[in-house]
């Protein structure tokens, strides 16, 4: 299932803020909201999984032979525009508006409009290459007739099966302000695919480990980078930890990156402040929060940059593994720091936003005590 975000980055630093979904309301007489669906936006199929169906002529009719001219990065294409699920339905009268003897006026909402964007949503495919099951988070771009960015959508597409296509539906991109959703004005601004037993848990759920781990977006300021790795204890027994979480630094393909040497603690990472002393025993109980971070400096000077895509992240030795995508730009340095785990003692439920990303108060999100 798919599901749409808009994300926000936290972080004691500052956050870093995408642009939200360019969003418009329109308010016209039901004779106008037919024509305006006829109108047309692009020409898609009614097929939910790749291959199925074929193409289909209706409300969202060609116009400026958007199909086949859509964006294609690492798996992931976009296949042209489609009727928006219930936009029918949401074109019935929305109640009478003005009424007089002999008279009755009424007004109709544009399907969509100001909720999943307009009747017409962009369909995309999502092709997974590999011999076990593969979760993918889609960062999409809705620009104009310029090229300029209107909005960034972020979607996870979890659990694509080994060698499948499954197709899905943008349907939060968005409608620009000609009337008209072109699949041609959808840029694939990044694709992050990990498998999908290693995939952090969505917000509102919790994994058979009763530990939910995660990382923020990060930021990033005069050459220093930090991201916040956020432990939560969903479950319903205390878990206790002591030390560092263990990580592992993956490229693009997963396979393990070497040469980097990881820091116990960030004393070493110029800028990055202090650690507070060495690890000390921590104990969640259910409902409570631990933190740690990532530091590093993307410095480049003589020698080949190196940029670490995924961290593969587990809480403590034996610990189930989590994938997450900091994409770690370490430059020529070699090195990364870790902080050891300490409470969060911030309200858990402060900060959480949409992109199901804990919020922080302190250092790496959270406080330095335990």
């Amino acid at each position: 299932m798919a599901s749409a975000t808009v994300g926000v980055g936290w972080g004691w630093w500052g956050g870093a803020m995408r642009i939200p979904p360019f969003r418009t309301s329109l308010v016209v007489s039901g004779v106008l909201v037919a024509g305006l669906l006829l109108g047309g936006c692009g020409t898609g199929t009614a097929a939910s999984e790749a291959g199925g169906g074929g193409e289909t002529q209706g409300p969202c009719a060609a116009s400026g032979g958007a199909v086949g001219a859509g964006a294609e990065r690492d798996g992931v294409r976009v296949v042209g525009v489609v009727e928006r699920a219930g936009a029918k339905e949401s074109a019935s009268p929305s109640g009478r508006v003005s009424e007089r003897p002999g008279v009755s006026v009424t007004a109709d909402s544009l399907p969509g409009v100001g909720a999943a964007g307009g009747p017409c949503a962009v369909q995309y495919d999502v092709t997974n290459p590999e011999s076990e099951p593969f979760t993918y988070t889609i960062t999409f771009s809705l620009v104009d007739e310029q090229g300029r960015a209107m909005s960034n959508v972020e979607e996870t597409v979890a659990s694509v099966g080994a060698g499948k296509t499954v197709r899905r539906t943008l349907e939060q991109a968005g409608h620009p302000a000609g009337g008209t959703l072109d699949a041609g004005r959808v840029r694939i601004l990044d694709v992050e695919r990990v498998p999908s037993d290693e995939a952090p848990a969505p917000a509102g759920s919790c994994p058979a480990s009763g530990l939910r781990l995660t990382a923020d977006q990060g930021d990033a300021a005069m050459g220093l980078r930090v991201v916040g790795l956020h432990l939560e204890n969903c479950g319903d027994r205390a878990y206790s930890l002591e030390g560092y979480p263990v990580l592992q630094l993956l490229d693009a393909e997963h396979q393990p990156v070497d040469g980097i040497e990881v820091l116990r603690g960030t004393d070493g990472i110029p800028m990055a402040g202090g650690d507070d002393g060495p690890p000390r025993p921590v104990t969640l109980r259910p409902g409570e929060r631990a933190v740690s971070g990532l530091a590093w400096r993307n410095t480049t000077e003589f020698g080949e940059a190196v940029t670490v895509p995924y961290v593969r992240v587990r809480a403590g030795a034996g610990a189930d593994p989590v994938m997450v995508a900091p994409h770690l730009d370490l430059g020529t340095t070699g090195e990364l720091g870790v902080r050891a785990w300490r409470k969060d003692e911030t309200d858990p439920g402060a900060g959480e936003g949409g992109n199901g990303r804990p919020g922080a108060q302190g250092p790496y999100g959270g406080s330095s005590t335990s």
